[in-house]
């Protein structure tokens, strides 16, 4: 009888150059009073900034870690960070967050496809979400597998371009600059909430080019 290998005398699968994004929940008792509060704090800056259309999404400036208020989060990004840092046993003198800012997705609102260069890592916090506002789409960096595209049986993780994680309130997602993202279209009644951030080695924002969003 046939062995199961048949003509081969063993198989394996090497995995080279993964992708890694990185998700932390916070304790409940934190992230509700923290969500309360950022939640409060958007409602006092939105008067200032035009009406969000319909189909459009609002963005804060980027400078909503330089707030008192914003200083819980900011602590928790900087330990999931060194996390990060810890886990790829990287070598650093320092990192500081290069940009912070708020994302308001109303019914129908998307937010296109991009990265964000000069940057290290990217991330966001979830504040505020509801099914059918609950995912984000992250896009295979690879762009020369799309240079040819059989049909395939069965979608995998394996033969994808495009992967959705699903979130909710308190989670953090940290992820390469690098790499690509979108949101789909909100289909919940209530406005999609969120804070983005970047970070970066301090020598590198010190001498090299500013970070584009």
């Amino acid at each position: 009888m046939e062995n199961e290998q048949g003509n081969f005398e063993s198989r394996e699968i090497i995995t080279m150059f993964p992708t890694f994004v990185w998700q932390t929940m916070i304790k409940k008792e934190i992230y509700q009073t923290l969500n309360k509060d950022i939640v409060d704090k958007l409602k006092l800056l939105r008067p200032s900034m035009p009406e969000i259309d319909h189909h459009s999404s609002w963005q804060s400036d980027s400078d909503l870690h330089k707030l008192a208020e914003f200083q819980l989060l900011i602590a928790l990004v900087k330990e999931a960070a060194k996390g990060v840092f810890a886990f790829l046993k990287l070598s650093y003198e320092g990192f500081e967050l290069t940009g912070c800012w708020a994302n308001m997705n109303i019914a129908g609102s998307t937010h296109k496809i991009h990265s964000h260069p000069n940057n290290f890592l990217s991330g966001v916090y979830y504040v505020q979400t509801d099914e059918g506002a609950d995912t984000i789409n992250f896009h295979d960096p690879r762009i020369q597998t799309g240079i040819i595209r059989p049909p395939v049986t069965e979608l995998s993780a394996e033969n994808t371009d495009q992967v959705v994680v699903h979130v909710k309130d308190g989670m953090f997602l940290l992820f390469p600059s690098w790499l690509q993202h979108s949101v789909s279209a909100n289909q919940s009644s209530q406005e999609r909430i969120s804070v983005s951030f970047n970070l970066m080695f301090s020598p590198y924002v010190e001498t090299m080019s500013k970070p584009l969003w």
